[in-house]
């Protein structure tokens, strides 16, 4: 008897889930539609991206489709123009090197030439991109119907120990400075280093009253968790974390735990969403990728002090790992994850978007600037609003942005110096 009545019921629950099943791909059109319309009335901004590193091949054309091509360049015009892409942050990327006179005086150098290559290249391509200086700038390049290019200086390194150096860096376009990298300098702890300042140092105070005052955005990805605490206690605008995930999600000393992202909502501060894989996910072990990549890092010298020819020769060989021991990555799935994680802990107006295409970023489903829609479209199905996307791809950073901006006319008009 139980048999002859197990029948009928699993035969109705298969039926059910057909119907199912068929009910949700009805309605996959009509969530492609919502959020494509969705994308394209947002304004998106990318707070964090490498792709000046590019620009110290002369061979390289910005205005270039790069898609399918080794090396592998994951933010173009062509891809910023079909992934909706309305203005990124470029980063002044300088790789930590001694910290001596002459390490100082190299790392300076470099920071001023890609600072001018990537004028070179608002200048080469005006038509189609434009620099951004202030918050209200994006709005108003979108409605002209280019991309907004915005600067930030990725490690406080080229700084050496001149606080000076923050006002010349501010005049040559960076609206913020990531403290540190990968390892310590002057300015503050990193999060994957030892301890040497407990947190930030005193030249570091410094260099964040100079941001204050001149109105550049602290940004604390990279930086130790004491350090970040500093921030937040010394800043007197909110801070950033440009690209950053939580840690809660992926257990890794660049992320920021949940302590940490509710004291940031409490700056009145935004954390960047990451999608370098590593931070989105622990990573698979892959021991023979991991030894190519370090014996590259043992051949160029941590890619330091190289030639045009020598980098244009190492990036080559270092994407070439990528085919050879292919990584399993992260999805857009794992994305949105921490998105609603961070939206959770922290609050909607708490988190954006810092992909760190080019030095590292990408996923399964995004894996360039042109398939950035594929973000919108996952959280539109996990029940975002078009308000609170807007906040996610924009508004939220360029909140902060404008507080930061605020302070400093404040400061400039009680210092009694005029400013436009």
């Amino acid at each position: 008897m139980k048999v002859k009545h197990t029948q009928p019921l699993l035969m109705l629950l298969a039926l059910m889930l057909v119907i199912s099943v068929s009910a949700r791909n009805d309605r996959e059109p009509e969530l492609n539609r919502k959020a494509a319309r969705i994308h394209a009335r947002a304004l998106t901004i990318d707070s964090h991206n490498d792709t000046p590193m590019w620009f110290t091949d002369t061979s390289y054309n910005f205005a270039e489709d790069h898609r399918g091509k080794r090396p592998r360049n994951r933010v173009d015009i062509p891809g910023m123009e079909a992934g909706g892409l309305d203005g990124a942050f470029f980063a002044v990327f300088v790789g930590q090197g001694d910290r001596d006179e002459k390490g100082n005086a190299r790392a300076f150098e470099q920071a001023v030439q890609t600072f001018g290559a990537i004028e070179r290249n608002l200048k080469l391509h005006r038509d189609k991109i434009s620099a951004a200086r202030f918050a209200g700038d994006a709005r108003r390049i979108e409605k002209e119907k280019k991309r907004a290019i915005y600067i930030g200086l990725e490690n406080g390194y080229p700084l050496g120990n001149d606080p000076g150096n923050v006002e010349l860096f501010y005049g040559l376009g960076a609206r913020y400075i990531t403290l540190c990298h990968t390892r310590n300098n002057d300015i503050c702890d990193s999060s994957t280093d030892s301890t040497e300042h407990n947190g930030i140092s005193e030249f570091g105070e410094t260099v964040v009253a100079e941001m204050n005052r001149l109105g550049m955005m602290v940004d604390v990805s990279h930086i130790s968790d004491k350090a970040f605490y500093d921030a937040i206690r010394l800043s007197k605008t909110p801070v950033i974390a440009s690209h950053s995930c939580a840690r809660a999600l992926c257990d890794n000393p660049r992320n920021l735990d949940d302590a940490m992202l509710r004291a940031l909502a409490e700056n009145g501060g935004v954390i960047q969403m990451c999608i370098l894989s590593n931070y989105v996910k622990t990573p698979d072990p892959n021991p023979r990728r991991d030894s190519a990549q370090a014996a590259l890092r043992l051949k160029y010298n941590g890619f330091r002090d190289l030639t045009e020819e020598e980098m244009n020769k190492a990036r080559k060989e270092w994407y070439a790992i990528d085919d050879i021991y292919p990584q399993k990555l992260a999805t857009v799935s794992d994305v949105a994850d921490h998105i609603d994680h961070i939206v959770k802990t922290a609050g909607i107006r708490h988190v954006g978007i810092g992909t760190d295409f080019d030095g590292g970023g990408g996923v399964e489903g995004c894996a360039d600037a042109s398939e950035l829609g594929n973000i919108t479209l996952e959280l539109v199905k996990r029940g975002y609003s078009a308000r609170q996307i807007r906040l996610i791809w924009s508004k939220n950073l360029l909140r902060v942005m404008r507080e930061t901006e605020k302070y400093a006319r404040k400061s400039a008009y009680h210092g009694g110096v005029k400013t436009t």
